[in-house]
């Protein structure tokens, strides 16, 4: 298994304002969370939020096909699933 330190290998550098650095400063100490850490974990939690936003998907060929087949296959009812709905709602 390969360790963090074995995985961390590109390094990020960039200039921001006295302000901004003062502000992920104070969040970082905060947390309790280091400064390298917490912009990492901001970075890519934000990263992630918005490329599950995202709207448009392109798929090349054989992963179009893929999708439309699952997408084509017969639905699965789960048995707890049905179960829980033969039984009459808390609400009536």
């Amino acid at each position: 298994m390969a360790t963090k330190r074995d995985t961390r290998n590109h390094r990020w550098n960039f200039r921001v304002a006295a302000d901004e650095d003062a502000l992920v400063r104070a969040a970082s100490l905060w947390t309790e969370t280091s400064f390298t850490s917490f912009v990492r974990e901001a970075a890519v939690s934000e990263a992630r939020q918005v490329l599950a936003d995202r709207r448009r998907f392109e798929l090349d060929e054989p992963d179009w096909e893929r999708f439309n087949k699952l997408l084509e296959r017969p639905a699965r009812v789960p048995a707890g699933l049905r179960e829980l709905f033969s039984k009459q709602s808390a609400f009536e």
